[in-house]
């Protein structure tokens, strides 16, 4: 909840300030607020928060109508995967998604290879994708800090790259999915304790809209 209000404030902030710099009309308000909402502030807030995922759906914010209509589409999209993912988290953040897994239900111990029950939910996950096109996939690889940096970093690219190779070879797009490996750098909890640790070692998805997506959106034509 603090991360929200967090963001929320950084917002609410930056947006005030380019309004109150250019007195615009109505209608330059709401491209500023797409804007400020978007690459700017979306980016900002990723770093400033330590999560790339986060940061990555934050950036694709375009506000106003298309942002609407893209919150509606991914709405929808979102009420599927919380009821067909499990042992997933699914979060609707500004107008795309964010899911994270818990790694030791996608993978065994030190492992890259993805067990069974995860294969079951990578392809509900891929199905529900296909269903509504449109959009990138940021996939991203997380661990605790037991072991060495450099070898953390290599196991988190392997697990990233895992989960997207599966989900094309369920028939997503690749030119749509991108992967990244963060290792040990961006914990959600304290790596002094065995559930914190847990907590750590996860994979992020991050679901945003493409330009493709946005124009459909500015157009009137998504559905």
């Amino acid at each position: 909840m603090k991360i929200f209000k967090n963001v929320f404030f950084v917002l609410v902030i930056s947006i005030s300030i380019i309004l109150a710099g250019c007195g615009a009309s109505n209608t330059v308000k709401g491209g500023a607020i797409g804007t400020v909402g978007g690459g700017v502030v979306g980016g900002v807030i990723g770093k400033q928060l330590g999560n790339t995922t986060l940061g990555a759906v934050l950036g694709a914010v375009i506000g106003g109508t298309a942002g609407a209509l893209i919150g509606n589409h991914m709405d929808k999209q979102a009420e599927e995967l919380e009821k067909e993912l499990e042992n997933a988290k699914v979060e609707r953040v500004g107008e795309g998604i964010a899911i994270t897994f818990d790694s030791g239900i996608l993978f065994g111990y030190d492992s890259a290879t993805l067990q069974p029950e995860a294969k079951t939910n990578i392809k509900k996950l891929a199905d529900i994708l296909k269903k509504y096109p449109g959009s990138n996939i940021l996939v991203t690889g997380h661990t605790d800090s037991d072991g060495t940096e450099k070898y953390n970093q290599t196991l988190s690219e392997k697990r990233a790259k895992s989960v997207a190779d599966y989900a094309i070879v369920q028939g997503v797009s690749s030119s749509s999915i991108s992967t990244v490996g963060l290792g040990e750098t961006e914990p959600i909890a304290s790596n002094d304790t065995v559930e914190g640790k847990k907590l750590n070692r996860r994979v992020e998805i991050a679901i945003y809209a493409s330009d493709e997506l946005k124009k459909a959106a500015e157009d009137g034509t998504l559905k």
